[in-house]
């Protein structure tokens, strides 16, 4: 049986999967799913599987749309993003977006601030605030959110402001 570590990289195997070897399909959507398991997970929470269901289903259908092989991981995060948002309203998750991954930690015990903090800001605080640390910017965010860009940008900034009042690490 072959394991994760022993797949060819997603990106010699994408010109394949994209010319229809569903060999190399295979072995592409096996090298992404921690990756989409992770972003969904944290978006959806409860239904990070379903999620990454329809985020590695939606992939294997838009992949031939796909132009630029270097935008890759980009593609991948911004389908994956919109079907764990479809998701998460479909279930009417109430902990949608209730974590955040780090990997700049200092602090183990920031994670747990910073949850805790997350819980209780309203769900669409906790989207805006996920997404942006995902890296989209405000447009991206609109058009996954379905929302306008104005409105978006009102809700970052009121996310961030309920964010700090509410961080208070040395208090807890």
């Amino acid at each position: 049986m072959t394991t994760v570590s022993e797949l060819p990289s997603p990106l010699t195997l994408l010109p394949r999967a994209q010319a229809g070897d569903e060999h190399a399909m295979n072995h592409l959507l096996t090298a992404i799913t921690p990756y989409v398991a992770r972003i969904c997970r944290s978006i959806t929470h409860d239904d990070g599987a379903d999620a990454t269901q329809e985020a590695l289903l939606a992939v294997y259908r838009g992949l031939g749309s796909l132009r630029e092989p270097a935008a890759f991981y980009g593609w991948v995060r911004s389908v994956t993003v919109r079907e764990a948002i479809r998701t998460a309203r479909r279930y009417g998750a109430e902990s949608c977006c209730s974590e955040v991954d780090s990997q700049k930690e200092t602090n183990p015990l920031d994670a747990v601030y910073i949850s805790d903090v997350l819980e209780r800001l309203s769900q669409a605080h906790r989207q805006v605030l996920t997404l942006r640390a995902y890296g989209l910017n405000e447009e991206e965010m609109a058009e996954v959110l379905a929302l306008p860009v104005g409105t978006v940008r009102s809700r970052l900034f009121r996310a961030r402001r309920r964010f700090q009042e509410a961080w208070q690490p040395s208090a807890a």
